[in-house]
């Protein structure tokens, strides 16, 4: 694989660009929209550690259905709320870090409103969310982006998975590190869609265990291709 140290700052911007287009013709441009209120997106965040898309949507499904609004989940029992979420594992750890971001969402603010979150200067905004405990800077970048359009770029297990296959990062490169890179090498504009479109190429063609690299339209770019498959 073609080390990252030996690829210039300027060549790298242009892969990213040209990663971008590539993802965008074969998947179309998504454009931001608001997908879930901020505390149901920080919610879900919670629900979404280290579980599918399909458990941690189940999971928010049932909470919502059990629970009307968030006074009544933290008027719950964390035992009840556990058991209500257990469908998207880890319910036992999620159920107090959920019962704590609300309730101090609610002492903090007098309302279960995230919308201050604007205002700040983007490392403060980062800096709250991530004080929650269970929120990292991933699940802070969600939210941020997601729910404010703010310009961070979320890393999520796909996104990392490719970023290393596409030789931006190395493999002792973290999640963290691996955000920085990307903020750094395309335009704020481009992070949600590129974000996405990433992660809809991990979940169909560049998959963990068996990727699809005779379909990959990323195929000519990606250095674990060119130095693994290509070259045996």
């Amino acid at each position: 694989m073609r080390s990252q140290a030996t690829t210039s700052d300027s060549e790298l911007r242009s892969k990213a660009e040209t990663i971008y287009r590539l993802l965008v013709e074969e998947y179309g441009q998504p454009t931001w929209r608001l997908h879930y209120d901020p505390v149901s997106e920080l919610v879900l965040t919670f629900l979404s550690q280290n579980t599918s898309d399909v458990n941690s949507h189940r999971s928010f499904e049932q909470l919502k259905a059990r629970y009307p609004t968030w006074e009544a989940v933290i008027a719950a029992p964390t035992e009840e709320l556990a058991d209500t979420i257990r469908s998207g594992g880890l319910a036992d750890i999620k159920a107090p870090r959920i019962w704590g971001a609300l309730q101090r969402i609610q002492e903090e603010r007098g309302e279960f409103n995230l919308h201050f979150l604007t205002d700040l200067p983007l490392e403060e905004a980062k800096q709250w969310l991530t004080s929650l405990k269970g929120i990292g800077p991933k699940s802070a970048a969600i939210v941020l982006l997601f729910c404010f359009g703010r310009p961070l770029f979320p890393v999520d297990t796909h996104v990392f998975r490719i970023s290393h296959r596409l030789g931006f990062v190395s493999p002792k490169t973290s999640r963290e590190q691996t955000q920085t890179v990307w903020e750094a090498l395309v335009s704020a504009d481009l992070y949600y869609p590129l974000h996405l479109n990433l992660i809809t190429h991990g979940r169909r063609v560049c998959k963990a265990g068996n990727p699809l690299c005779a379909i990959c339209v990323l195929q000519s770019h990606c250095d674990w291709y060119i130095g693994t498959l290509a070259n045996p």
